[in-house]
């Protein structure tokens, strides 16, 4: 049985999901803007050895540099996660998905303003990455996302509902499951 959570418990949910989202925009926009104005052009930095560093790289593509020639689909892609996560945050009512939900809209929006606004023009923008962590380069974006896909995924394996509900096995404790307390 599935019901709203508290008007002012959602209001809560959503504001956390937006200032994460925001949190996340913020620090990977600023981040890029400086690696673009210290790295761009410049030797690699190794920071722990081999393990980790600073390189510069404009990404066309998508993750490891595939689908360079679709850009635009990646945007458009991000567009319409972004609008599914606007109305899926109408049904907030757990922390859990609040946070996850915040990372992702923060890192998608943040890949989608380099593809919107960055050379080589909009919708064709390659995204900044500069985070050199040995097997691929990314960025605080792309960090988020990641983290989001962690929290969703242990989220759900948790059983808990975008709405806050518990999802228990089966029987009449499952009935009388009320919101997450997490």
């Amino acid at each position: 049985m599935s019901t709203a959570p508290p008007t002012g418990r959602r209001g809560l949910l959503v504001g956390t999901l937006f200032a994460i989202a925001a949190a996340v925009i913020v620090l990977d926009q600023v981040t890029k803007q400086i690696a673009i104005a210290t790295l761009e052009g410049q030797p690699s930095i190794p920071v722990i050895g081999e393990l980790a560093g600073f390189t510069f790289y404009r990404n066309p593509g998508a993750a490891f540099g595939m689908g360079a020639n679709s850009t635009w689909i990646f945007a458009v892609i991000a567009i319409i996660v972004l609008v599914g996560i606007l109305f899926a945050s109408r049904r907030l009512g757990s922390r859990a998905w609040s946070c996850g939900l915040g990372l992702l809209l923060g890192g998608l929006t943040g890949n989608l303003l380099d593809r919107l606004f960055r050379p080589p023009g909009f919708f064709h923008g390659a995204v900044v990455d500069f985070i050199d962590l040995s097997l691929f380069i990314c960025n605080i974006a792309d960090i988020a996302i990641s983290a989001a896909a962690v929290v969703i995924v242990l989220t759900t394996l948790r059983g808990i509902g975008l709405d806050g509900t518990l999802d228990t096995a089966s029987g009449p404790a499952a009935d009388d499951q009320t919101k997450e307390q997490v």
